[in-house]
């Protein structure tokens, strides 16, 4: 994974054993966000609903560490099934967050899908809090190699 030094925006790549369509499903289903997006001893997804369609919305629940709840919501801008899926982002954890925008870029060769992650429009103490990126994609990496 390689980050990236844009001040406002956070830049990750990642190479998944998997075609595109099942990393996809694996970014947009409900029922798979909460199987993979979090860990024990960090944050874990609990709930998760998805209108995907352009400007639907979708919402995360979970728990934080020390078992404070969360809500991670947005409104889906692009979609392009199965290589490309832009999104609003908007944490509860960080106060005075305003929306920023993640683009997920999947490009599949033989079998391989090269997802490039970026997360903009993020402020200096937004950026900061964003850092967790790289674990979120290694998440995303293990669910789709080992889902059925």
């Amino acid at each position: 994974m390689k980050p990236s030094s844009e001040v406002d925006a956070i830049t990750e790549e990642i190479t998944i054993n998997a075609p595109a369509d099942k990393v996809f499903e694996a970014l947009t289903s409900p029922e798979a966000r909460v199987k993979w997006w979090g860990a024990e001893g960090r944050f874990k997804t609990t709930h998760a609903e998805s209108d995907l369609r352009r400007d639907g919305k979708w919402i995360m629940h979970g728990i934080g560490v020390g078992g404070k709840p969360f809500t991670l919501q947005g409104v889906y801008r692009e979609i392009q099934r199965p290589h490309l899926l832009v999104f609003t982002w908007l944490p509860s954890w960080q106060e005075g967050a305003s929306e920023s925008l993640v683009r997920f870029e999947l490009e599949e060769k033989e079998g391989m899908t090269l997802v490039r992650l970026t997360h903009s429009g993020l402020t200096g103490e937004g950026r900061a809090a964003h850092r967790g990126w790289p674990d979120i994609l290694a998440w995303l990496r293990a669910y789709a190699e080992r889902a059925g």
